[in-house]
């Protein structure tokens, strides 16, 4: 059995390019003219691997195109330790490639055109071949003398047309042979190996739009080829610019307005030790530059794994607009009408809503919608709908409301009701921001869709009441939403074409974990800080890896583990009570993880 998926059975029976797909050709081979100087096995065999001869002849067309002047699809490059490569895939596709010879883990993305987003990079049967990867370790793989000299006399061949496919196949045989073993044998093979890490599942890193922004992939000189989705010259890393609080806070008003006492206690005051990411000066920007225009920039999308500080981004994004800030947080069960509203008992005599029926609540109608229509009409049928119960209950709240408004006579001393403003309602009414927490998670698709009023031109809704609300000029609303929850759904394209500016909030380097991480816990012990900072990301990308999905690892659980070490002393053992408990459900998963990540550094 193969150690990487690169070698995976299946793609052994790939059909080989042209010209080693000719009929007179086996794919196997016990001639000793076709083995590797690293085959050191007692029963000698070569073998043609598809993926490996495709990566080879895509970078000979580079080859021949900047020898001859020509042009030819693809390209490869370099940033220090990291190859990056644009493959072109025979599906049509670009693949973009990023290997990092230092850990041996490769990014890939596959591109329909450059300006789409990266689709996920699979290596399985019925998916990719693994051939963008064999195209992106050619530079290393040249390193090597009898692979070199094989790959040039095959370059000749192929130039000459391979009329001799006798000898063409020979130098076929060894490429594919050489590759194999300095991949499978690497640990023992010194330099000469090719230390290379695959994701048992298959399932490779995938770009995300923020790192291609970034340039964290651009190449800083190129090999061959001309990149048409990677930025040449464009360095990653470029240096951040720090963003002090006295530069945010109330630098970005949409209105001079003025707050109201209450108002101007819902502004968010940030802390000292938080430190701002260049997202929420963007979204700041947008939001006042735009202000004057016909369609001014009000709605927002931040989306990011768990813990990347997006409520935090939130707080500060009001603050700098000097706006008070609100949220409404989501779940599964969550209706349209628990948006934008919400009917409750009338404790203190000021009602909107009067009625001698006992009201069902939400609840009661989404448990039992037959007995709650029943409540309300008296008639019991076993096939109504949720939909039907509410369209209900507004009737008889607008009846009773009519029905109080016209009396001549004392009020009946029956239960009173009054309709209460949600959050988001609040935000609309009188221009505050409002954080509309993890929509993705909820059930019915179509709860944020009746919501696009809001975010359209028309910018206003229907209460419950009837009575319409129109959208207060300053109000912004901002969505975040995880995506790397069990249970998070795509959220409708409707939604997210009406937002604005879409974000993907990355998790912070390692310096600002620290930095973040000391100043929520007070801990002083920077050194252990960092150290299981770099932890909890080699955790998190090891989930990805291994698609562990059922549990959650990133800021909220470094910030626990941080504290628990600060009560109990030991790094270890702490991580147990957090990290770990955490990550996954499953004791098989947490054991890969502890054996894995955290064995090895905690090591006696």
């Amino acid at each position: 059995m193969a150690k990487t998926k690169l070698f995976d059975k299946y793609t052994f029976d790939r059909h080989l390019p042209e010209p080693f797909n000719d009929p007179s050709i086996s794919k196997h081979s016990t001639d000793e003219s076709h083995m590797s100087v690293y085959n050191a096995v007692s029963t000698k065999r070569s073998t043609l691997h598809s993926p490996t001869l495709c990566g080879i002849l895509a970078y000979m067309e580079l080859d021949i195109a900047a020898s001859d002047g020509t042009d030819a699809k693809g390209a490869i490059g370099s940033q220090g330790a990291m190859v990056v490569a644009e493959y072109p895939s025979r599906k049509g596709e670009t693949h973009v490639v990023a290997f990092n010879s230092n850990t041996g883990k490769f990014t890939a993305g596959r591109f329909k055109s450059p300006t789409d987003s990266p689709e996920t990079y699979t290596m399985k049967g019925d998916k990719e071949s693994g051939s963008a990867m064999f195209f992106a370790l050619m530079p290393k793989a040249l390193e090597d003398a009898e692979f070199f000299e094989n790959y040039n006399q095959l370059l000749e061949y192929k130039r000459a047309g391979f009329t001799d496919l006798e000898a063409a196949t020979t130098c076929a045989f060894i490429l594919c042979d050489n590759l194999y073993r300095r991949i499978e044998n690497a640990d023992s093979l010194g330099l000469s190996g090719i230390n290379i890490k695959t994701p048992a599942t298959g399932n490779l890193q995938n770009f995300t739009a923020l790192n291609l922004n970034k340039g964290t992939y651009n190449p800083t000189s190129v090999l061959c080829g001309d990149f048409e989705i990677l930025k040449p010259g464009m360095k990653s890393g470029m240096p951040i610019t720090i963003t002090a609080h006295a530069d945010l806070v109330g630098k970005y008003p949409l209105s001079e307005r003025s707050l109201s006492t209450t108002d101007q206690t819902m502004v968010p005051a940030l802390d000292e030790w938080y430190v701002i990411p260049s997202e929420v000066v963007r979204i700041c920007q947008h939001a006042k530059m735009t202000t004057a225009g016909t369609q001014p920039m009000r709605n927002f999308l931040l989306r990011g794994p768990a813990g990347t500080g997006k409520t935090e981004a939130v707080k500060a994004i009001a603050a700098g607009m000097n706006l008070p800030y609100t949220y409404i947080t989501c779940s599964a069960n969550s209706e349209i009408y628990e948006l934008l509203g919400q009917i409750l008992p009338d404790l203190d005599g000021n009602s909107a809503i009067i009625g001698d029926v006992e009201l069902p609540s939400f609840d009661d109608i989404r448990m039992d919608p037959p007995t709650a229509y029943e409540k309300l009409s008296g008639e019991y049928r076993d096939d109504v709908t949720e939909e039907v119960v509410y369209a209900k209950l507004l009737e008889v709240i607008k009846a009773q409301s009519e029905q109080e408004s016209g009396a001549d006579t004392p009020k009946q001393q029956s239960q009173k009701f009054k309709y209460v403003d949600t959050p988001l309602v609040q935000a609309l009414r009188y221009g505050y921001c409002v954080e509309i927490q993890e929509p993705s998670i909820i059930a019915n698709p179509g709860v944020l869709v009746g919501l696009n009023a809001l975010l359209d031109r028309c910018n206003a809704v229907v209460l419950p009441t009837g009575e319409k609300v129109s959208r207060h000029p300053d109000c912004v609303i901002i969505v975040t939403t995880n995506n790397d929850y069990a249970g998070c759904k795509d959220i409708n394209q409707s939604v997210i074409s009406r937002m604005n500016l879409v974000i993907d909030i990355e998790q912070p380097d390692i310096e600002t974990m620290v930095e973040r991480v000391c100043g929520i816990t007070g801990c002083k012990d920077l050194a252990a800080v960092k150290r299981m900072a770099e932890l909890v990301d080699e955790i998190s990308q090891r989930c990805r890896e291994t698609m562990i999905t059922d549990g959650s690892c990133g800021m909220r659980e470094l910030i626990a583990w941080v504290q628990s070490f600060m009560v109990c002393e030991d790094e270890l053992e702490a991580a147990r009570y957090t990290v770990l408990s955490s990550v996954s459900a499953d004791p098989e998963n947490r054991a890969e993880i502890y054996n894995t990540c955290l064995a090895p550094k905690y090591a006696a």
